[in-house]
């Protein structure tokens, strides 16, 4: 698994986006979630934490999102 981000984002429509903007942002906010849920991986192993267990935390937490798009 890689922490870079994907070399295509899909669109609603299936197509690839191709705006330059919207594709700066995306890479920006992919790094910026990596960080975060690196160190806070990395925390909860070294402070005991099961690391299958705390990935399960945060495959749920992802999970759980709620779609931007619903009312």
């Amino acid at each position: 698994m890689s922490l870079d981000p994907p070399a295509t984002w899909p669109g609603a429509d299936g197509a690839p986006l191709s705006c330059r903007e919207k594709l700066k942002v995306l890479a920006e906010n992919h790094r910026e979630a990596a960080q975060v849920l690196r160190d806070a991986f990395e925390d909860a192993v070294l402070m005991g934490v099961d690391e299958t267990a705390m990935r399960k935390v945060l495959a749920d937490l992802v999970a759980a999102l709620p779609s931007p798009k619903r009312p």
